[in-house]
């Protein structure tokens, strides 16, 4: 067992070493590399770890009270139950990392990568999650309390359980099993008669609609949908009127979804821009949604204000057997 404080390893190749238990409170660690090495229960208290690579080390149960890090590798480090309260890993490679039960309260994580890390049932109230990479990261029962995941990436991330910023539990807008029991019960449902209506009486579309749509069937009244991400429950992509709308279009698509739908049954729309300048740019996603052809009615208005001050929200009007 290692019993060295204030040591100076600096630059140190201590890759694959079993260092267990080892006491190296306030040692100079700058640029070591300590790569698949046991450090299990070690004292590294007030350790300067700047530039050290840990890829796939042991930190379990390690003391990390008041460690210095900066551009530190900790790619698929085993830190579970670890306290790392407070602690600025902005930017830092956590990727494939093990932080399952680690108190991560109040950490920077800005723009950090913790690209399919495991999160599970980790504190992580008050945590700075801004533009961090969360793609496929593990967070089912994670306690996300207070904590700002504005911009942040949780594409493909297992949120099951979890504390959401704004004190609810994360429920899925549909799960899978819901579709599934939505598809076989539409098979028995007679199909809609829907038509599309022109006439050269009347002015010309002008963009990814038609004039009227003819329809029989029940009648599906989807509430105007503005860019909240509902992983989230807050606005995305603020000064994106294009990253609105998809994001605008998505939650669109979960409700269709949800009510046994999809965007070809929708026969009318309403488009509301806090700017008429940004028509052609959301008539641009818009158009990826709905083709020309047998795209719906619709309307598109300019407003004073949108809520929560967004640049673009969309209702829909849907029809599907009955």
């Amino acid at each position: 067992m290692v019993e060295s404080s204030s040591l100076n390893l600096s630059w140190a190749d201590l890759d694959n070493t079993n260092l267990s238990d080892a006491t190296l409170n306030s040692a100079n660690l700058t640029e070591a590399s300590f790569k698949k090495t046991n450090l299990v229960r070690a004292n590294l208290s007030g350790a300067i770890l700047s530039g050290a690579n840990l890829f796939e080390a042991d930190l379990s149960q390690v003391n990390l009270i008041q460690v210095h890090f900066r551009d530190t590798n900790l790619q698929g480090a085993k830190i579970r139950g670890v306290n790392l309260s407070q602690k600025n890993l902005s930017g830092m490679n956590l990727a494939e990392a093990d932080l399952g039960a680690a108190n991560l309260r109040s950490v920077n994580f800005r723009k950090a990568c913790l690209k399919g890390a495991n999160l599970e049932r980790a504190d992580l109230q008050q945590a700075d999650l801004m533009k961090a990479n969360l793609n496929a990261a593990n967070l089912r029962k994670a306690d996300l309390t207070g904590a700002n995941l504005y911009g942040a990436n949780l594409q493909d991330a297992d949120l099951t359980g979890a504390i959401m910023p704004d004190g609810e539990v994360y429920k899925p807008i549909a799960s899978e099993a819901e579709i599934g029991r939505q598809e076989t019960s539409l098979e028995k449902v007679i199909s809609m008669t829907r038509k599309v209506i022109n006439t050269d009486n009347a002015p010309a579309p002008v963009g990814p609609y038609n004039q009227a749509i003819a329809a029989s069937g029940q009648f599906v009244f989807i509430a105007g949908q503005i860019a909240i991400d509902p992983r989230l429950g807050d606005v995305v992509y603020t000064d994106d009127v294009k990253k609105q709308t998809e994001q605008v279009l998505a939650n669109l698509e979960a409700i269709l979804t949800a009510a046994g739908a999809t965007f070809e049954d929708v026969v009318k729309t309403t488009v509301f821009l806090a700017d008429m300048n940004d028509f052609a740019a959301v008539n641009a996603v818009y158009a990826k949604y709905f083709p020309e052809n047998t795209a719906p009615a619709r309307a598109c208005v300019q407003v004073s204000r949108l809520p929560k001050d967004v640049l673009v929200e969309i209702d829909a009007i849907a029809v599907i057997g009955g």
